[in-house]
């Protein structure tokens, strides 16, 4: 049989080991929310850029460009 001494420490070890990874993991995650946001950004910014170009070439059914959210609403404009 296990001492209860040798158990709880066994536990304790389990418990930090998995506090660390949780910690770990959480961090990665809000990485991961940033570089997705950082995505989105830019996907929006290309499709409008390419709406704009479409429209300003005479192409009238184009959807409209949608502001981006990081952008404070603002289109881009294509210089």
């Amino acid at each position: 049989m296990i001492p209860a001494s040798e158990n709880r420490r066994a536990v304790t070890d389990t418990v930090a080991s998995l506090t660390a990874q949780a910690a770990e993991l959480e961090t990665r995650a809000t990485e991961l929310r940033k570089a997705l946001a950082v995505l989105d950004d830019n996907m929006r910014a290309a499709s409008n850029a390419l709406q704009l170009i479409l429209r300003s070439a005479g192409a009238s059914d184009a959807p409209r460009p949608t502001p981006s959210p990081a952008s404070g609403g603002q289109v881009p404009r294509v210089s």
